[in-house]
């Protein structure tokens, strides 16, 4: 019977090597060739005998395709499945990849590709973390391609990442956060409620309940349960009254508060307008989202994370600043909180659930480096042990025939 895709070889235009390449003619009539990307006969005969089949069946998938038609198509598929700044970082990565290798067929991406990009992102200066997130982005859309079959393998599956160094933990200690506090009254002690976000409750609130940024900013006096005395993180749905925002990483979880926190929240709401539903939205900036953002169309999904309050970071640096407190972020009194559950005897599995993590290696990671306490724990047994002893051995001066003679005739002198 007449094979429909026949099975050639290519060389490179040194004549080092070469590659398989298909040759059919499409459903229009067209005469095609795809190159295969590698030299495996075995492999090459599988994707041939696979595409024959397509071709019987009456379908073929598209032979060749550019890599930013190929991002395009790929984005364009998945539509709402991710966050829209998800998409806006999968699109950067790739666009920054296609820049590096050029635009060529996604099909002739290979490892040596991949490579060759990391070792170029370094080059430019790039952290080692920074190359980490890229490849990994453009990975997932290769992977992706697998899924969808547009693909027999993941051409960057077995890239290796550049080696990155733990970044530490930071967090604020008890006389950091109290300093905070303080320094967060003071801020707003005299601005007018309306423009102003309460900080100091904000940041009660985030070191109780350890919750984020954007689920603070987006959480609606409904989330909070008086009596039950919880805080509900759940998405909001695009209606008059709210924007859409989303969970980050897991479903909805409801968090325990204090009666102390519970009677602040209270009295924060019996201070609000009426109409207001968002419990840290200042009135005055939630009525500019709606009627001049929202109502003109100038607001985004992105924005429910990035823009609900304006200068955020830099208002709260100035916190910092005025409380003495080493610098950092915001998410800082998330670390903080967690931190502090840890010290408290919780369990990883029970933070794990209350911070909302979807990885259980970035809850251990604060177990290893805030409950595990190692180091402490290495000084006190070495101060216990031989190496103390060591230590002490060391301290002593170690004397020459001549400097003990020395000695003992001072000492004689001395008695004298």
């Amino acid at each position: 019977m007449k094979q429909l895709v026949r099975l050639n070889k290519r060389r490179s235009s040194d004549g080092s090597r070469f590659t398989y390449v298909l040759w059919y003619t499409d459903l229009n009539g067209k005469r095609r060739w795809e190159t295969l990307g590698h030299s495996n006969k075995r492999k090459a005969e599988q994707q041939r005998a696979r595409r024959e089949k397509e071709l019987k069946m009456g379908y073929v998938q598209p032979w060749s395709m550019r890599l930013r038609a190929f991002l395009n198509d790929s984005l364009a598929r998945t539509g709402d499945q991710i966050r829209e700044s998800t998409h806006e970082e999968y699109e950067s990565a790739m666009n920054d990849f296609i820049d590096t290798i050029g635009n060529i067929d996604y099909q002739s991406v290979t490892l040596e590709h991949g490579e060759f990009y990391r070792q170029a992102c370094l080059d430019k200066g790039n952290t080692a973390a920074t190359v980490v997130k890229k490849l990994s982005e453009i990975k997932a859309i290769f992977g992706t391609a697998v899924a969808r079959r547009q693909l027999e393998e993941n051409p960057l599956k077995h890239i290796k990442m550049p080696k990155q160094s733990q970044n530490k933990i930071n967090t604020y200690s008890d006389s950091e956060c109290e300093r905070i506090l303080k320094a967060a009254r003071d801020y707003i002690q005299g601005r007018d409620k309306l423009t102003t976000l309460k900080w100091d409750l904000l940041i009660l609130v985030t070191l109780s309940t350890a919750m984020r940024r954007g689920e603070l900013l987006n959480c609606v006096w409904g989330n909070i349960d008086f009596e039950e005395q919880t805080i509900e993180v759940s998405p909001k749905e695009d209606i008059p009254e709210t924007w859409k925002w989303l969970i980050k990483d897991t479903d909805r979880r409801t968090l325990p508060m204090t009666e102390e926190l519970t009677m602040l929240l209270v009295d924060h709401q019996s201070k609000q307008p009426e109409g207001y539903p968002y419990d840290f939205v200042p009135p005055a900036r939630y009525d500019w989202i709606q009627d001049k953002l929202r109502a003109t169309g100038e607001w985004s999904y992105s924005d429910s994370r990035l823009k609900v309050v304006n200068n955020f970071s830099r208002q709260f640096n100035t916190i910092l600043q005025r409380a003495h407190a080493k610098k950092g972020t915001f998410h800082d009194l998330r670390k903080t909180a967690i931190r502090n559950w840890f010290a408290q005897g919780l369990k990883e599995f029970e933070v794990m659930k209350l911070a909302g993590h979807a990885d259980f290696r970035t809850t251990h990671k604060f177990y290893l480096a805030v409950a595990d306490d190692l180091e402490d724990r290495a000084r006190k047994a070495t101060a216990q042990g031989l190496c103390q002893k060591l230590v002490q051995i060391g301290a002593t001066p170690v004397l020459s025939s001549s400097e003990k003679r020395q000695a003992a005739v001072t000492t004689c002198q001395k008695e004298t």
